[in-house]
């Protein structure tokens, strides 16, 4: 006859996982490692679309298509499965504007883009109340000089 342990396998499990390590990370105080192919935000660089390298290697021959009537490529528009990227006016030329609100994040875009115009970032906390703020508008960070 076997004799029935008089503890309740709730306690013995409870005593168990005191001794454990906890499951679970402290995230906001203590960043994550990502791994080197993680899917973050996309980065837009304003001055690398409509500019395609000839295949010359570093320093080499560049062809510019903004000098081309209707030169926007439009690979990141065609090729994003949400819909997430439109293309808009800005300082008169057509540029990529890339709404996170509606974004997958599977960076099609960053792999189809010819001119390597996207790019993925390691910034992941996308979390806000203003929707607004998921709108990432192409605008130049370089500024034109102005003849004095």
């Amino acid at each position: 006859m076997v004799k029935k342990s008089r503890i309740s396998p709730i306690f013995k499990r409870a005593v168990t996982h005191i001794f454990t390590k906890p499951a679970t990370t402290k995230y906001p105080f203590v960043k994550p490692e990502l791994p080197s192919d993680s899917r973050c935000k996309t980065v837009y660089t304003i001055e690398s679309c409509n500019v395609i390298d000839i295949g010359t290697g570093s320093g080499g021959l560049t062809l510019d298509v903004r000098s081309i009537v209707g030169s926007n490529c439009k690979v990141c528009v065609r090729d994003c499965p949400a819909s997430a990227i439109e293309i808009v006016e800005v300082e008169g030329k057509r540029r990529p504007q890339i709404s996170f609100d509606k974004c997958i994040f599977c960076h099609q875009c960053v792999e189809s883009c010819p001119r390597g115009a996207i790019k993925s970032s390691v910034f992941y906390e996308l979390a806000t109340t203003d929707k607004c703020a998921l709108i990432q508008k192409p605008h130049s960070n370089v500024k034109e000089s102005t003849p004095k």
